[in-house]
């Protein structure tokens, strides 16, 4: 991989209540982040949407790339989701001010993976929750579940708190899906104009009446909900027949397919805008593709009953019904994973928003719910958040949001890392982020005065000497990083691209460019990677601990690179037979990159592969205009054949 980095570059690394609505100010915009998938019109057209109709900031709507399909695998979830939305979390400091992501259909639903309790099928949405820990490096391991912070618990919502980072290491992530654009679109529309109006209606298990523990959870909620003066407003179905209400429902919580009695997809109740939903069911938010009209829910063992590989609810029908929010499951949550209804609405009458709500009665994270609709949508008044939990200042050693420098620093000083040392590294990263290269490299060069072995910090700076043209100091780094880590193939690969262009060190350069390609071609490169980059963390610390580790990064992206500097120093050395194979294979594992492009129409052209030179010429160009006012690019047109 040739040293071509910009500072930017460097830094990737009911009935009528007594009381009429009134919005809850707390939240607002500024603390909601929007995904949208370029992949999908539906998603552009939704974020889009979405985020006009509540004056979402530019800077909080993140545009990504992925796969248009129900599940993907987790490393792709990783580089292509998880990777984008940290980044402009870091890039925009909103770390502590960003409290709630909003998904946006298009987007995957599922992390492909094993199932059972401790399984790593996971819902995207959960998986996202815990973001904030993985910015602050927290390890997660994949398997099972992880406990919600903000669950409420045994507790009273009357206790509960408004959600904020001051308290919780967590996103509350919601999603806006359904089957069409227009299901989704009226969602938003009656979100942001919700009324507190309507009954709710709990619908208990027609068969084995008082042996299900979710009928245990109904009857609680009508009795929380009685107890705050809506005696009159719920309605507990305990008969063989499903619920039906004659009045619109401002909350409703089922068993779905899971009770005989309901055998078909569309339930008897009509819902006011605001109104918050759920069912017992374990694939219900398995797909929000829409089934044919005919389809209706099926049973277990009988396939022409399936839709999407299960014959159960679906959470679709109940966006297409008219609520404004509804919990869903991904995969099979067992019961315990499920989110509790006493807790659910006494929470959203209590004056929490939608997000709150749910998050307060989901006992799991890292597992297989979705919640849906905008999290700010709240019909119940609350008092007001403190203006310094919705967008805390920066702390002044490290220039990083508060709450999120303050648990930065704690896991820094839980592995030994000394705290000098985590302000100043992490101070470094701000600067870099504005593109102030002199007060980064001022941090990092007293980081190595203190710390002579900590790679991270030579690393960073020797790329900031790249990009201020210092090769000298760059490459006095890289040799630094290879007396205590000899296979760390990023230091070997850049320091063979900065003797061989830089410095004209062309045979000197040759064998640490052999070497990190013999380290990136075996089965040890991630923990070359990693353990070249992390020489100094203390008591086993994983490298994504430390400030600028290497997220997301694709291992066969960065073969195609190194391979692209030793076939660059075998042309450099006049010999272009020896430089082909391994250009050619640049250009398959990096076909986006211009310059690796136009390295291979180089040495085409070099062995009189006009056609193939012109080509990849050509393409080049297409990818990166600029390369055509470079003198070795209009030397190259100038060999070739008109």
């Amino acid at each position: 991989m040739s040293s071509r980095t910009s500072a930017t570059a460097i830094v990737v690394f009911g009935v009528v209540l007594a009381v009429s609505a009134s919005p809850a100010f707390a939240q607002t915009a500024e603390n909601v982040m929007v995904v949208i998938n370029d992949a999908s019109p539906e998603s552009v057209r939704i974020g889009e949407y979405y985020a006009a109709k509540r004056n979402i900031p530019p800077e909080n709507v993140v545009r990504l790339k992925t796969v248009v399909a129900d599940e993907l695998d987790r490393p792709a979830y990783e580089f292509f989701i998880e990777v984008p939305i940290s980044a402009a979390l870091t890039r925009h400091e909103t770390q502590d001010r960003i409290h709630y992501i909003v998904l946006t259909k298009g987007i995957p639903l599922r992390v492909r993976g094993t199932g059972g309790l401790e399984g790593t099928t996971a819902s995207v949405d959960s998986e996202l929750t815990l973001l904030y820990r993985r910015l602050l490096g927290i390890p997660i391991p994949p398997a099972g579940r992880v406990p919600n912070p903000y669950y409420l618990g045994t507790s009273l919502p009357s206790g509960a708190q408004r959600f904020a980072h001051r308290t919780h290491d967590i996103y509350l992530v919601t999603r806006l899906d359904g089957f069409t654009v227009d299901d989704v679109v009226k969602l938003i529309d009656r979100g942001a104009a919700p009324q507190n109006e309507g009954v709710f209606v709990l619908d208990e298990r027609a068969a084995l009446i008082g042996n299900r523990v979710g009928d245990v959870w109904l009857r609680s909620a009508a009795e929380r909900l009685a107890k705050d003066g809506l005696e009159g407003r719920v309605q507990l179905e305990r008969s063989t027949s499903p619920a039906a209400a004659a009045n619109p429902a401002l909350g409703y919580y089922s068993w779905g397919s899971n009770d005989a009695s309901l055998s078909k997809r569309r339930v008897n109740v009509t819902f006011a805008p605001g109104a918050l939903a759920g069912m017992f069911v374990s694939t219900d938010a398995r797909t929000f593709k829409e089934p044919p009209a005919e389809w209706n829910i099926g049973k277990w063992g009988e396939q022409k009953g399936y839709f999407e590989g299960s014959p159960q609810s679906l959470t679709g029908d109940l966006i297409r019904a008219g609520v404004t929010g509804v919990s869903g499951h991904v995969a099979e949550p067992f019961l315990d994973g499920s989110a509790r209804p006493q807790i659910l609405f006494p929470a959203y009458v209590a004056g929490f928003n939608l997000a709150e709500s749910f998050y307060l009665s989901i006992p799991y994270l890292s597992w297989q719910n979705i919640v849906i609709g905008d999290p700010l949508c709240a019909p119940f008044k609350r008092a007001n958040a403190a203006a310094a939990d919705l967008a805390p200042p920066s702390d002044p050693e490290t220039e990083l949001p508060q709450f999120f420098s303050d648990r930065r620093l704690a896991v820094l000083e839980s592995y030994g890392v000394r705290r000098e040392i985590s302000q100043l590294m992490l101070k470094a990263s701000a600067r870099l982020l504005h593109a102030d290269l002199p007060a980064a490299a001022a941090a990092l060069e007293a980081v190595t005065k203190i710390e002579p072995v900590l790679n991270a910090a030579h690393f960073v700076l020797a790329t900031i000497y790249d990009v201020r043209g210092e090769f000298d100091r760059s490459i006095e780094r890289y040799q630094t990083i290879l007396t205590t880590s000899p296979d760390d193939v990023r230091a070997l690969n850049n320091l063979a691209y900065a003797l061989a262009v830089k410095k004209k060190m062309v045979i000197e350069a040759k064998p640490y460019a052999e070497k990190a390609y013999s380290v990136a071609h075996n089965n040890q490169m991630s923990v070359a990677l990693d353990v070249g980059y992390a020489v100094a963390a203390r008591k086993g610390a994983p490298p994504n601990v430390l400030p600028f580790a290497p997220v997301g990064y694709n291992v066969e992206a960065i073969r195609a690179q190194i391979a692209d500097t030793l076939g660059w120093v075998h042309h450099l050395l006049g010999d272009d037979a020896a430089a082909e194979p391994f250009l050619m294979q640049a250009a398959e594992g990096a076909p986006n990159s211009a310059e690796v492009l136009f390295h291979v129409a180089v040495v085409k052209a070099a062995r009189s592969d006009f056609d193939t030179a012109k080509k990849m010429l050509q393409q080049a160009l297409a990818l990166d205009e600029k390369l055509a006012g470079r003198d070795d690019v209009k030397a190259l047109q100038a060999k070739l054949p008109k």
